[in-house]
């Protein structure tokens, strides 16, 4: 497969270190500005919420995405506003959450939710070179389902042709944290109250065919994808 030089020179970028921060957090015990915690989210996650201007109003969607290097591709028809309507330079944001846990108080105050967050802040790119196309595509498919991409046919012209690839290209980042149990008052500790964590567990079921053509077993890609995301 054609990959373009660009992409290749993004993809290796170490994730030692620590990417600007967009603003410093209100609560800085549970911030994280270093790479290698902020990819760790973003490859954990499933769906990313992405902010960005259309017709001078703010908008946010829910999209599948995958990274590379220090590159967010992003993909959706090219008549969708995200992809019609964006220029090289133009500001855009996104941001993954995965939750952990309800936390449980002893008084209301104090009720939380264990989570790990990440914000990336940059810059479009409309992605043109057609072996960065590819890659990107392959990329975004094989995020959800690993080694995906091989077991599929390959794709036609008109479909490549009808699908657009955006590229976030991330110039901040920050991440936000928090793992712990309730943070009640020491006044309240011997009220006769419930206290503690609601685990959140997220995990891919056993997959269920479609029912059409041939009787085939599930593929790899769904058994590491479950593994993945367990």
């Amino acid at each position: 497969m054609k990959t373009s030089k660009t992409s290749i020179a993004k993809g290796t970028t170490m994730n030692k270190h620590a990417l600007p921060p967009y603003a410093q957090a209100r609560q800085p015990r549970r911030a994280r500005y270093d790479e290698e915690t902020i990819n760790d989210i973003l490859d954990c996650s499933l769906v990313g919420h992405v902010g960005f201007i259309a017709d001078g109003r703010p908008m946010v969607v829910p999209m599948a995405y995958a990274r590379w290097g220090r590159t967010v591709y992003l993909h959706g028809a090219t008549k969708t506003r995200i992809v019609a309507l964006h220029s090289d330079g133009d500001p855009i944001t996104m941001t993954v959450t995965l939750l952990e846990g309800i936390v449980a108080a002893r008084s209301g105050f104090h009720h939380s939710m264990n989570y790990r967050a990440a914000t990336v802040h940059g810059v479009t790119r409309l992605v043109t070179d057609p072996g960065e196309v590819e890659q990107a595509l392959k990329l975004i498919t094989e995020h959800l389902l690993p080694l995906r991409w091989n077991e599929v046919r390959p794709m036609y012209d008109k479909e490549r042709k009808a699908t657009g690839v955006l590229a976030l290209e991330i110039e901040a980042a920050s991440a936000k944290l928090r793992q712990a149990p309730p943070a009640d008052d020491p006044e309240d500790h011997d009220l006769p109250i419930w206290a503690g964590v609601i685990p959140i567990v997220t995990s891919l079921g056993a997959p269920v065919g479609d029912g059409i053509g041939p009787d085939v077993p599930p593929p790899p890609s769904t058994h590491l994808a479950r593994k993945k995301f367990a």
